[in-house]
């Protein structure tokens, strides 16, 4: 019937840049085998389309503030951190932060942490399986968000959604089509305040859809014909300019474009979800059940230890503004003792206990070597298990490691040397900054 289309990531606009195209051509190529009744013409594109789900004034809107008192970092302001309050996610798990600490020196460039959590019932993961996090958004730039849109005195009401009246007709599709953020009651009540921080990503880069939305909701002339700008395909390069290259948050457009005030009602059609972010899982064998925290809170019952090396995000842009990852900033703000809200989904190295007496060859460049490391106790695990006696250094396992400097991120050196016997480890690395002339010192851990 028509070309199929593939989207791509990689393009500059996203999967807007290949995947709008396409959905043009097969809108004409459906008006051409199915021409609309005569006297009906297509909805023009300058026309809003309704949502079919709406945020509506709870029915208790009293005035009565929803506001949760949560725990905050000790000597924090409220502005911040964001509030600890668990995220109502789907089949999520509850963890506790036993430790986040710093791996690479303050003087170093990136700032790398090592975050162990402690699951609070006993689950099992495998080598490349992963542990999502989900972030929330501070509540400084929350406020700012809430000041821009004029939102300040609803801010705290009781809100849900419902389905949108003006589309009463696909009630049906609305039933099973659930509301446009992650919530485990579709009926929950929350807030602005809470929508924005745990759930809209207003610190993201904006595509162009997202201008094209913004269209409907500015009358002026200068703001209107900058914005058709970013939404012409023929404007690709001042997109990209302005967005992408300087990597410009929501929240830094609605900041220039201050006339644009979207509807509270229909922010959720506007500001994408904020998504859960995946970190490859660095522990493994003895380490899943290894020293609890001495804190009384994670060590009631079963539980189960996860350790992830996460580089934290922050740079300065060409436009000499700091930025910073939304994922990281919130996981370095974490302290010893804080909860949050997980899930554990599998990964894709497909470990299996039978290949412990097969040598395998691992390359984890940086925090690449998080999975290896998980692969590494593991098959240790596994073969003490076995009563499988651990292979020769000259037969066994070789791991390959990249970094810039030995003494900067040259993560988990120690240990390497700790486990090679028990391992049957050999570990070769490279340090890319650590020059002598023009040759790369290149280290070979002592342990062939």
């Amino acid at each position: 019937m028509h070309e199929r289309g593939e989207s791509d990531e990689q393009h500059p606009e996203g999967i807007d840049g290949t995947f709008l195209p396409w959905s043009l051509g097969l809108r004409q190529r459906l008006l051409d085998l199915y021409p609309l009744p005569k006297g009906q013409d297509a909805i023009p594109d300058d026309v809003p389309l309704e949502p079919r789900w709406s945020l509506s004034l709870h029915a208790d809107a009293n005035g009565t503030s929803l506001v949760k008192k949560s725990g905050k970092a000790e000597g924090a302001s409220a502005d911040e951190v964001p509030p600890n309050d668990l995220l109502d996610i789907p089949n999520a798990l509850i963890a506790s932060i036993e430790s986040n600490t710093r791996l690479t020196p303050a003087t170093h460039w990136q700032d790398v942490r090592q975050l162990t959590l402690s699951l609070q019932q006993s689950r099992s993961y495998d080598p490349g399986d992963v542990l999502t996090i989900y972030p929330k958004n501070f509540p400084s730039d929350v406020n700012h968000f809430l000041t821009l849109m004029n939102w300040t005195s609803i801010a705290d009401k009781p809100i849900h959604f419902i389905h949108n009246p003006q589309r009463v007709s696909e009630t049906r599709l609305a039933n099973q089509t659930p509301p446009p953020i992650r919530l485990s009651n579709p009926d929950h009540v929350f807030t602005l305040r809470e929508l924005l921080i745990n759930h809209l990503d207003i610190m993201s880069i904006p595509r162009r859809s997202f201008f094209s939305q913004l269209l409907h909701y500015t009358d002026d002339p200068f703001h209107r014909e900058r914005l058709q700008e970013f939404t012409n395909p023929e404007f690709i390069d001042e997109l990209y300019d302005y967005t992408t290259r300087p990597r410009r948050s929501i929240l830094e457009v609605l900041d220039e474009f201050t006339s644009v005030k979207i509807p509270w009602q229909k922010v959720c059609s506007v500001v994408p979800m904020m998504k859960g972010r995946q970190f490859s899982i660095a522990s493994g064998g003895v380490l899943k059940s290894g020293p609890r925290s001495p804190l009384p809170s994670l060590t009631e019952g079963d539980v189960t230890r996860v350790e992830l090396l996460v580089a934290i995000v922050n740079y300065r842009t060409v436009i000499k503004r700091i930025r910073q990852g939304v994922a990281t900033r919130y996981i370095a703000s974490m302290k010893p003792g804080q909860r949050i809200s997980v899930t554990l989904e599998k990964g894709g190295l497909g470990f299996k206990r039978e290949d412990v007496s097969r040598p395998v060859v691992m390359i984890g460049p940086g925090t690449g070597v998080a999975p290896m490391r998980n692969l590494i106790y593991e098959r240790m695990a596994v073969r003490e298990q076995l009563g499988a006696p651990p292979p020769s250094l000259e037969e066994g396992d070789v791991l390959f490691y990249g970094c810039r400097n030995r003494e900067a991120d040259f993560f988990f050196r120690d240990e390497w040397n700790e486990i090679r016997e028990k391992a049957g480890l050999s570990v070769f690395a490279a340090f890319s900054r650590d020059q002598v002339g023009r040759i790369n010192v290149k280290y070979k851990a002592s342990i062939h």
